[in-house]
């Protein structure tokens, strides 16, 4: 995978630990830690980075627009969107029942090994190194985010819109709660006059609920 997308490791371990999943470790007792310790540094080192480049690229925007449009860019579902951008469910180190249960094109998943690759390229070369690998990410999603309105709260555009079609606030219904604590799936229904809109998916119900209004606007094509 490095090889393919330009990269080169000085220490090749920090990239096999960074697609480890813990699944895989329960069944391969050799390789000897999962990737969470990266993903936790990868998120830090995510919102450093991206803040430093939008302060830079807009620098007439005002303060919380740059926290918006951060959140945007640093959401589950575009940071999975970069890594299915470089293919990086093929290289994931899954369990079987991970993998078998479709876990290589899963948002969380996928959120969670893009911020371990962003630790380890950071262990491995510094800030430079990452920002390298991820301006040219930055400057196609946020022209996509700002002229979709995705650094906009969808469920505020949703309820905007209900209102003004003369309904009543949408309703945020709970259909499903799947998976262990450490790693929750929740599935959630936008319901507008009693209709069902939307489902979201969600590493937890406020983020369920985000994707289901995203959704829906979609449908209404009020975003794309």
């Amino acid at each position: 995978m490095a090889a393919r997308l330009g990269l080169e490791f000085n220490d090749p371990l920090l990239l096999y630990r960074c697609l480890t999943h813990r699944s895989y470790l329960n069944e391969h007792p050799e390789a000897l830690e999962d990737n969470e310790r990266l993903e936790f540094l990868g998120d830090a080192v995510l919102d450093f980075v991206v803040g430093a480049w939008l302060y830079h690229h807009y620098p007439e925007m005002p303060e919380g627009d740059l926290t918006r449009m951060r959140s945007a860019l640093v959401h589950t579902e575009q940071l999975a969107d970069f890594a299915r951008q470089i293919k990086l469910g093929n290289a994931m180190r899954l369990g079987r029942g991970e993998s078998q249960a479709g876990g290589r094109d899963r948002s969380a998943l996928l959120c969670d090994t893009f911020e371990a690759l962003i630790g380890a390229i950071y262990l491995d070369g510094g800030i430079e190194k990452v920002e390298q690998f991820l301006f040219p990410f930055l400057e196609t999603a946020a022209e996509d985010i700002l002229i979709n309105r995705k650094n906009e709260d969808p469920k505020s555009l949703l309820q905007e819109w209900a209102q003004s079609q003369g309904f009543h606030a949408p309703q945020y219904v709970t259909r499903s709660e799947q998976g262990p604590d450490h790693s929750k799936l929740f599935e959630v229904a936008v319901v507008i006059g009693g209709e069902v809109y939307a489902e979201g998916v969600g590493p937890s119900k406020q983020a369920a609920a985000k994707n289901a209004a995203r959704k829906a606007l979609e449908k209404l094509g009020l975003v794309f």
